[in-house]
């Protein structure tokens, strides 16, 4: 049997990792400035992971929901404090797509209602639902267009308005930092738009903080640079630090009944373990403050080096989910960083290279980034 074929795959195997560098089977060290799509949040095989992870599945790996977590309770009281939501209520899941097909059928059972509306550009998993509202055609399958969705422009707050105010719109999903669509970012007048739109129709806002949640802008979730507070949050990615785990944050207006959710491995033992790992990382590394002044730090020098090199057309981005774009195709850029000069970085549409290191990334691993991506555009 072989593996079914959809990823276009670079030629390297890695096999080791620490902090923000991994190492392939023949011993080449790279740096890592994407983290597995943005998944590793506290660095490779943090020691204090490690060993938490390997306490945990000394004494018990997994049981199922229909026992007491004593790890579920302690991780939603850390998680609350940690994020600013101690009112709101915590499902886990496994994924992000997860994540998000739980928050929209929760809006839905809720008020009633299909309608939902999305950004242009907006990625939000490939299962049934979160395909559905995800603006790529080419991954949406005939099974899954059933018409509930309508596509918007980011910050174009009157066109959102117009469709909120019919009455019929059961949730809005946003990313407010766009990841697969380009880094893209709400502004702080257009969320507090929707939000207040939202409020007056009985419209549920969910934040999809899969990709730009768990720290990455430098607050806990982006939303909270915008002044809202959504009335459903989406996470998963750097729960974990590569541990699959997802989580759905739920406003308290939202009344549980049994059996309407549920899950099979979400919130068992291992990943309640990562999850408060991460955290304890978070908070003892100060890492959110690490997020801020690396990035600022590595946005500076990507703008400085725009001004002499004529192929970077654009740096945006908060913290460390950060988007160069380029006035060439990413693919050679991206070819040569991993084969000549030892370094990963991720991609958006045919332009843009995504930056999105573990959040412990340090300003002497941006001074190496820099160096390498320097060489890189020189060459081309």
């Amino acid at each position: 049997m072989k593996t079914f074929d959809v990823y276009p795959l670079f030629d390297v195997n890695i096999v080791k990792g620490k902090g923000c560098k991994v190492w392939d089977s023949n011993g080449q060290e790279y740096l890592d400035l994407y983290g597995g799509h943005a998944v590793i949040s506290v660095g490779h095989c943090h020691p204090h992971y490690v060993e938490k992870m390997t306490e945990q599945l000394n004494k018990l790996g997994f049981y199922s929901n229909s026992v007491q977590n004593k790890l579920q309770v302690e991780l939603a009281e850390r998680l609350g404090k940690a994020c600013g939501y101690e009112d709101y209520q915590l499902f886990l899941i496994n994924s992000g797509a997860e994540a998000n097909e739980n928050a929209l059928k929760l809006a839905s059972f809720t008020n009633g209602r299909k309608r939902v509306l999305s950004a242009s550009k907006a990625f939000h998993g490939r299962t049934s639902l979160a395909v559905e509202v995800t603006n790529n055609p080419k991954i949406v399958a005939p099974i899954n267009d059933c018409g509930h969705v309508t596509f918007l422009p980011l910050n174009d707050l009157a066109a959102w308005e117009a469709e909120i105010d019919k009455g019929d719109v059961c949730a809005v999903i946003l990313e407010c930092i766009q990841g697969v669509g380009g880094i893209q970012m709400a502004t702080a007048e257009f969320a507090q738009g929707l939000a207040a739109a939202c409020k007056r129709n009985g419209t549920f806002l969910i934040c999809d903080e899969i990709q730009c949640g768990y720290g990455r802008s430098g607050k806990f979730f982006a939303h909270q640079w915008l002044g809202i507070k959504p009335d459903i949050i989406t996470m998963a990615k750097g729960i974990g630090n590569g541990f699959p785990m997802g989580g759905v944050l739920i406003s308290p207006e939202f009344k549980p009944v049994y059996g309407q959710l549920g899950t099979t491995f979400g919130g068992n033992h291992l990943a309640c373990t990562a999850a408060l790992a991460v955290l304890d990382i978070m908070e003892q590394e100060n890492l959110l403050q690490n997020v801020i002044e690396t990035g600022d730090y590595l946005v500076c020098r990507l703008k400085e080096l725009q001004k002499t090199q004529p192929h970077i057309t654009d740096v945006r981005g908060r913290g460390l989910m950060i988007g160069v774009e380029f006035d060439v195709p990413h693919a050679e850029i991206r070819r040569k960083l991993v084969y000549d000069y030892h370094c990963f970085t991720g991609c958006a549409g045919t332009n843009l290279l995504r930056i999105l290191p573990p959040l412990c990334l340090t300003k002497a691993d941006v001074d190496d980034f820099m160096e390498r991506l320097t060489k890189v555009l020189a060459s081309i």
